[in-house]
């Protein structure tokens, strides 16, 4: 598929999800590299990044990980701090760990919406970010592109934040595409929540095998937590998982789409 391309009315578009786990594979090491090489091949337009970490601690070397990635693909960038702490010492930049929207168009605007969430946990947002895929060529396409990462601390608190990105979204999303971690399986009921109103890539394409897409975890994949997911309007002409690749914890997830 080329990506972005526009030809008689129709406009094709690949995007990722992927949750990097700071730069560190299964065995815990770090190679920002080898994770900007995954998002590369992967010939996304558009990706949703978690668990991205910014001047945060030694486990990352204390990098700017969105930057780095940003510079080293020549993409756009947007960041999202759902923790942001004081530095380690005076002068230095604040600690801060979030997601992140990496984008080979122009970013119009764009929003972190904090999510509900349970008393002693890790703080949630939802990234959402207009595109604009005409890249300066023609008149404006606008696009809503989103990212999250959804708490593993319970069923009950998955809900409550999958009902505010169903607010944040309304009840008849145009255009608009949330991609993320959401530590939800197929069915639950905090994903329903959210397939009430869009359309779970992978089920749509792959809807006799609900029991494969699994990105979770790399080494041993046997959980379909990672999603693309799109409002009625877009069409899903193909997504895999790309099982080929370990810079990470979890495995990306890749969808072709069309409108």
């Amino acid at each position: 598929m080329n990506d972005g391309h526009h030809e008689q009315g129709l406009t094709s578009l690949r995007v990722a999800t992927y949750n990097i786990h700071h730069g560190a594979d299964v065995a815990d090491r770090l190679d920002l590299a080898r994770t900007a090489a995954v998002i590369a091949a992967s010939g996304a337009g558009l990706v949703g990044l978690q668990e991205v970490d910014r001047h945060w601690s030694e486990r990352s070397a204390f990098a700017d990980q969105a930057g780095w990635l940003a510079e080293r693909l020549e993409m756009r960038v947007v960041y999202a701090a759902n923790l942001d702490l004081h530095p380690v010492a005076v002068g230095q930049e604040r600690r801060q760990y979030g997601t992140a929207i990496l984008s080979r168009y122009p970013i119009r605007s764009f929003v972190n919406s904090s999510l509900p969430g349970v008393q002693g946990g890790e703080p949630r947002g939802f990234l959402a970010a207009e595109v604009d895929l005409a890249s300066g060529q023609g008149a404006p396409q606008p696009l809503c592109f989103a990212t999250t990462h959804l708490s593993e601390a319970s069923p009950r608190a998955r809900e409550k934040e999958a009902a505010r990105i169903r607010e944040l979204l309304g009840p008849t999303p145009r255009r608009t595409i949330v991609t993320g971690d959401l530590n939800a399986l197929p069915g639950t009921p905090e994903l329903k929540l959210l397939t009430e109103v869009l359309v779970d890539a992978w089920s749509a394409v792959h809807a006799a095998e609900e029991d494969a897409g699994y990105t979770f975890s790399a080494a041993q994949p046997e959980r379909r937590i990672d999603y693309v997911l799109v409002s009625p309007d877009i069409t899903v002409e193909a997504v895999r998982v790309r099982t080929d690749v370990d810079a990470s914890d979890h495995l990306p997830l890749v969808a072709d789409l069309t409108w």
